[in-house]
C-alpha cells in the first residue's frame, strides 16, 4: 500500500446497485422489466439480480417467507425512491406515454429545477423516479443547485402535468423553453401533488 497524502485520500466508488426486500418477487421483476427495461442476470427462488446496462446487476431483489409488508411504510424511515435518468426529454415523455398505455401512471411529476422528474410506484410501494437533467450536463445542474436562489427557496420544485408538456413539445417548444415554462408553473396539474412523503410535522394531541 502506498504511504503519504495520496494513500490517505478518499477513493470515491461509483454507486453500483440497490437491494430491495420483497414479498412479490416475480411481480417486481416484471414491473421493472416493463418500466425501465431490466432483466435478470440471475434468478432463483430467493431472489434475483436485475440490470438494464452492462453492469452485472443494478437492482437486487431478495425474498423470504418471513418477510411481511409494512402498512405504515410511508411514515417510517427508509428508502423513498430510486432514480433512473434518460438522455433526452423526449425519451422521458415517450416513456410516460408508453407506460400510460399500459395502465402505469406517475404519482407525482415535478420540475425540480435541475431535473424534470416523474415518480412511479412499484408493486411494493417504493417510488421510482424517471428523470432527465434539465441542463444536459451534470456540472451545470450541480452548479445551479449550489448557487440558485430559486432552488434554495424551494428544493422540491414545481408540479407539472406531463400531458401539457407533451402538447407544448408537439407544438414546437424546445427543451429549454419547456423547462422554463414548466418551472414557471405554466403546466400546473389539476390534481394535488402526492409525494408519498409526510412533509408536515404531525400535530400535537389536544
Amino acid at each position: 500500500m502506498s504511504q503519504g497524502s495520496e494513500g490517505n485520500a478518499i477513493k470515491r466508488p461509483i454507486l453500483h446497485h440497490a437491494n430491495l426486500k420483497t414479498t412479490r418477487l416475480q411481480e417486481m421483476i416484471d414491473w421493472y422489466a416493463t418500466v425501465v427495461g431490466m432483466s435478470p442476470t440471475y434468478q432463483f427462488p430467493g431472489g434475483a439480480w436485475l440490470t438494464n446496462d452492462a453492469a452485472n446487476h443494478r437492482l437486487a431483489l431478495l425474498t423470504s417467507s418471513q418477510l411481511s409488508d409494512d402498512p405504515d411504510k410511508l411514515a417510517h424511515t427508509g428508502i423513498h425512491h430510486t432514480a433512473f435518468e434518460y438522455a433526452t426529454i423526449d425519451d422521458l415523455l415517450n416513456t410516460y406515454m408508453r407506460l400510460k398505455g399500459q395502465g402505469i401512471e406517475p404519482h407525482a411529476c415535478l420540475d425540480h429545477g435541475m431535473t424534470t422528474s416523474f415518480y412511479y410506484v412499484d408493486p411494493d410501494g417504493n417510488s421510482v423516479e424517471l428523470q432527465v437533467d434539465n441542463f444536459g450536463d451534470w456540472d451545470q445542474s450541480s452548479e445551479w443547485m449550489r448557487t440558485s436562489p430559486q432552488f434554495a427557496a424551494d428544493p422540491i420544485g414545481t408540479p407539472v402535468d406531463p400531458e401539457q408538456m407533451i402538447a407544448a413539445r408537439k407544438a414546437g417548444a424546445s427543451f429549454a423553453e419547456l423547462h422554463q415554462r414548466a418551472y414557471a408553473s405554466e403546466f400546473k396539474p389539476s390534481a394535488p401533488l402526492d409525494l408519498r412523503f409526510p412533509l408536515t410535522e404531525p400535530r400535537s394531541p389536544v
